[in-house]
């Protein structure tokens, strides 16, 4: 059984969703501030599988304990917030978050993401995948530049998945939508330009000679061995 931690100081939106997650078979545990939230992160007896993470809770707010968990943590973190800008959303993915969703939300969608997210964390029984000095362990969910290790998201790992699968090949942002986030494409969604940012500088980071990821107009996205391709 997954273990689901919602962090988020609406207690009376806590207890709906967590009511509605563990009728779907899912363990649930609630907390009310960000400390609250690192805390159990902290202890393994406790440690979740997926984390739904509020933007405005009090205190250490939801971006701050964003910020501070994924120097240490790789858990999936769907981010909820009540404002619905679009900033809070391109601030939050920058952050690390793997998906995010505005508020109120729909309990039955938020369980599709919260789907969606385990599922890409389930390990793969695909061998080594490697572009250049590019390294991926789909089953370990690792991914190396020569020897460095990438510090990657769930989001990111599935993305770079995808386009070391398919490399020289343009990818629509449909295509990575699903299989990145595990949900279809919105309007004005600028979610997988987020990820492909964050992706583009962790490589450029961690060796000059890692593959480049090109924005092909109007397409999408193609991973390109170093020294070749289009701009």
């Amino acid at each position: 059984m997954s273990r689901i931690l919602i962090g988020d100081d609406d207690r009376e939106l806590c207890a709906l969703l967590s009511e509605y997650l563990r009728r779907e078979g899912l363990q649930v545990d609630v907390v009310h501030d960000g400390e609250a939230v690192l805390a159990q992160l902290r202890d393994q007896a406790t440690r979740p599988d997926l984390l739904i993470l509020d933007v405005m809770l009090p205190g250490r707010n939801g971006l701050d304990t964003l910020r501070e968990l994924r120097a240490q943590h790789r858990l999936p973190v769907i981010m909820l917030s009540g404002r619905g800008e679009p900033v809070d959303r391109v601030v939050g993915l920058e952050l690390g978050a793997d998906d995010y969703l505005s508020k109120p939300c729909l309990p039955r969608e938020l369980l599709a993401r919260v789907r969606a997210q385990l599922r890409r964390h389930t390990v793969e029984s695909v061998g080594v995948l490697t572009a250049g000095v590019l390294r991926l362990l789909p089953g370990e969910r690792r991914a190396y530049a020569g020897e460095q290790e990438l510090n990657l998201t769930g989001a990111e790992f599935a993305l770079l998945l995808m386009l070391v699968q398919r490399a020289g090949e343009v990818i629509d942002k449909t295509s990575l939508t699903r299989v990145a986030l595990g949900r279809e494409l919105e309007r004005f969604d600028r979610s997988i330009d987020v990820h492909v940012s964050r992706l583009r500088h962790k490589l450029a980071e961690a060796s000059p000679q890692s593959p480049r990821i090109d924005s092909i107009r109007g397409a999408g996205y193609v991973l390109l061995s170093n020294g070749g391709g289009q701009a």
